[in-house]
């Protein structure tokens, strides 16, 4: 499914004029799509249909979906695609294919366009028929040009329309596109809910009920919510930091979309089932210890919960 790419250079600048055939598409693709460890740029970019509110799309970047951990933010609403910015399209699919690389999924009919600063967009799940002809000429595009309506054209599901993707070639990841772009309205209300390690032998503690433990390595664990994933999840052990999870991007490691902490965290590892969230790898030593949560979200509103353990 995923191929080496023969190239790692920037692409702004570069034109594709790709459009229909699963191997066109491909060659496009594969130089986006091979994305690793990098800092995020300072990047605005407008929104690429009619604003919503924050609270309202149909998935958000780093939650569970599909089996792999979501890259891109997905709308809600069928509604005119606009360039987030100016630049060129370098890439559009007109037809439909079931292989685009480490997107995991089908994009449908899309158009990816290169920015300056080798930033890059896509805007996937796009109606058949309402791309312009300029864009399928693969010329450049104002910021604001419109790119098509979205649609359900990929492998989306109930009311779930454009499929929006950030990129960042230079630093070689992909960017939740909500901390670049304006934000209106509040936020889905983040719930710490039930926490829980698991042993080196998988056996899982309830800390609710469980504050005695033997000293060992631990997987610490929240209940995950269907649909609201935290920015940014702190744990400290008897005040000291011990990781940081963040979701402003993610990047693919040996073959794997993967958020990151002390390491990266592949869908396996970040929710190794339906119900649990990773919040970090711990070390537990023979004595009192005070495990601290704190999850934020993109505003920077947090919650905090402690429990005292008795490690022996």
């Amino acid at each position: 499914m995923r191929q080496d790419s023969p190239e790692r250079t920037g692409f702004a600048g570069r034109k594709v004029h790709a459009m229909k055939g699963r191997q066109t598409a491909l060659t496009a693709l594969v130089s986006l799509f091979l994305l690793g460890i990098g800092p995020v740029q300072v990047k605005a970019f407008d929104w690429p249909q009619k604003e919503t509110s924050a609270d309202s799309f149909f998935s958000y970047f780093g939650q569970r979906r599909g089996g792999t951990i979501a890259s891109a933010l997905v709308f809600m609403d069928n509604a005119e695609v606009r360039a987030a910015d100016a630049g060129t399209v370098i890439a559009v699919i007109s037809e439909h294919e079931n292989d685009f690389g480490w997107f995991e999924s089908p994009l449908g009919n899309a158009v990816i366009v290169s920015h300056k600063n080798e930033m890059a967009t896509v805007y996937a799940n796009l109606e058949g028929g309402t791309i312009p002809d300029a864009v399928m000429n693969a010329g450049s595009v104002a910021a604001g040009a419109v790119l098509g309506t979205s649609g359900n054209s990929g492998w989306q599901e109930g009311q779930s329309c454009l499929e929006f993707h950030v990129l960042d070639t230079k630093n070689e990841s992909t960017i939740n596109p909500r901390i670049l772009m304006p934000r209106i309205g509040k936020e889905l209300p983040l719930v710490i809910g039930d926490i829980s390690l698991a042993d080196k032998n998988g056996t899982i503690h309830q800390l609710a009920s469980e504050r005695v433990l033997n000293a060992g390595n631990y997987s610490l664990y929240r209940k995950r919510q269907p649909v609201a994933t935290p920015y940014r999840t702190v744990v400290s052990v008897n005040g000291a930091s011990v990781e940081t999870i963040s979701y402003d991007m993610l990047k693919e490691i040996d073959g794997r979309l993967c958020a990151t902490g002390n390491t990266g965290y592949a869908v396996e590892e970040l929710y190794p089932d339906e119900s649990r969230q990773l919040l970090a790898q711990l070390i537990l030593t023979r004595g009192r210890n005070t495990v601290t949560i704190a999850i934020a979200d993109i505003l920077g509103e947090t919650k905090t919960i402690s429990y005292v353990l008795d490690v022996r």
